[in-house]
């Protein structure tokens, strides 16, 4: 896929633009609900239209799939009674939805009411597999490691002077997307890490900090310890501009500071444990990102030199957006660069000036997006999640309200994020009288001895630590579960290894 060099003056990042037909199997007429439309003549003059363009079809096309399941339902639902159910039912399901039904569901339909429920599961299951073969398989994000993009913003990076970019956003599915829609960053060019309140593990983040910084003495990967760069560290905390005391950060009470005073003290206790460990200057950079869920617009808390941070200090990309939206592009780099300068505590690093400078303008884009497409903010101001992910990966996942993510490698210590999980999804979900779909991930290094082994057992692990758990919501039919494991290694997509829904066992095999 092509893409536009329209301000590569600006040493802007952009995005694809050319675009490919629909992947998703299945009849196009079941996305009619959802039409592509085209991008506004007044747009910004950084914004790249025809990623815009491009990026809504991937949207339109991978949620369009799920939000077809309870119609698609519906009509399965009238027709159990009919003599040739089980063949009406799967020829429908592959015209519509291009899946296979469980036929050992189908089959008791003559004897007992069909069960919706485990339907319902088996079909976001299934088509969270279709997106994730085909995002593997094709990298229609254009951000696949070794892909130019990929590439190019590595280059980038280590000019700004970081070796590593290592980003948290807040689980909630509203920041699923804030790497490649929001922020327009390759996929593979960032370490994501979810958490619930974007509070992530320090003791595990200083343990990905040291693997780096080996890596670079023995391999010379990222780059040689001999080239003074940093091992960068970003928090994503968000808010919501349309109803700031209810639809903010549910980990911090919907409180706006809250979420950004933890987030920032969440980075100086990283920063600490690694000076602590490893003495002073240990290649450590900081900086707090806020996300509007509504308007995708962010604010950049631009960190001095010295990594100092003010929580009552940002650069705002909306209003950066409408004060510059008469100026050439020139002139809205110069306009954002200034601003950057003037907003942080002390003088800033350069290079940060020059990273940051690079968000804000790739960021232009995306509220363009929204505006032209979403009528200037998300009609789903909420939780609209269609699935948890819990464990460790879902590198596939790219969508805002796809997926709430629980990162976990046990139940025990991701209690809080999974807990929130499914309270979020009681009231999606459970309230309408259906069930909480998880998919647990656990991605594994295949040049690892027994690696892929261990991954499975982590599924069969957590599993059984979710069933035991909300023990109450699994007998009622409420919650069911699909097991995956990925090789990181390769450019493949997950395998599943087991599920709630197989015919003999719900543990995996």
């Amino acid at each position: 896929m092509a893409y536009r060099n329209l301000a590569r003056s600006s040493g802007r990042f952009l995005g694809p633009t050319a675009p490919r037909k629909r992947f998703l199997a299945g009849n196009d007429s079941s996305l009619e609900a959802k039409p592509l439309r085209t991008a506004a003549t007044n747009s910004h003059p950084l914004t790249d239209v025809s990623a815009n363009k491009y990026l809504l079809e991937y949207e339109n096309d991978v949620k369009g799939r799920f939000d077809q399941i309870v119609p698609f339902l519906k009509k399965i639902s009238e027709l159990q009674h009919n003599h040739n159910f089980v063949d009406q039912a799967q020829q429908l399901s592959r015209q519509e939805l291009g899946i296979e039904l469980p036929s050992h569901i189908l089959d008791k339909a003559w004897v007992r009411p069909l069960d919706m429920r485990a339907l319902f599961a088996a079909c976001v299951f299934q088509s969270h597999k279709q997106t994730s073969d085909y995002f593997f398989d094709s990298d229609p994000l254009n951000g696949a490691e070794g892909s130019k993009q990929a590439k190019d913003f590595d280059l980038f990076l280590a000019e700004c002077g970081f070796h590593l970019l290592d980003v948290t956003p807040c689980s909630d599915g509203r920041l699923a997307h804030s790497i490649a829609y929001a922020l327009r960053i390759p996929f593979s060019a960032v370490r994501r890490r979810s958490h619930a309140g974007a509070l992530f593990d320090i003791g595990n983040t200083v343990n990905r900090w040291i693997k780096t910084e080996h890596r670079r003495y023995r391999e010379g990967l990222p780059n040689g310890v001999n080239q003074p760069t940093k091992y960068l560290k970003v928090v994503i905390y968000h808010f919501s501009s349309k109803d700031p005391s209810h639809q903010g950060c549910a980990a911090h009470g919907s409180d706006d500071s809250a979420a950004a005073s933890a987030g920032l003290q969440r980075l100086l206790d990283f920063r600490e444990s690694v000076e602590n460990s490893f003495c002073c200057g240990a290649s450590v950079d900081l900086l707090l990102i806020g996300l509007d869920t509504d308007t995708d617009a962010i604010r950049v808390h631009v960190p001095s030199a010295d990594s100092q941070i003010s929580l009552d200090s940002w650069v705002c990309a909306l209003s950066i957006y409408f004060d510059t939206k008469d100026l050439q592009p020139n002139q809205v780099m110069q306009t954002i660069t200034k601003m950057v300068y003037e907003n942080a505590p002390a003088k800033p690093d350069p290079g940060m000036v020059n990273f940051v400078t690079r968000l804000i303008s790739n960021n232009i884009s995306q509220i363009d997006y929204v505006r032209e497409h979403h009528g200037g903010a998300y009609s789903d101001a909420g939780h609209a999640e269609h699935f948890i992910g819990v464990g460790i990966g879902f590198k596939e996942v790219h969508l805002r309200n796809l997926t709430y993510f629980s990162h976990l490698d046990t139940v025990e210590e991701g209690a809080p994020d999974l807990d929130v999980g499914i309270k979020i999804f009681k009231g999606l979900n459970v309230s309408r009288d259906l069930p909480i779909p998880i998919v647990i991930r656990f991605d594994y290094s295949g040049r690892v001895p027994g690696a892929r082994e261990r991954a499975i057992d982590d599924c069969i692990r957590v599993n059984s630590a979710i069933t035991s758990r909300y023990l109450d919501l699994v007998e009622d039919g409420f919650l069911h579960t699909l097991s995956t494991i990925r090789d990181r290694d390769k450019q493949a997509s997950a395998e599943v290894v087991g599920s709630s829904l197989d015919p003999v066992s719900s543990e995996v095999h």
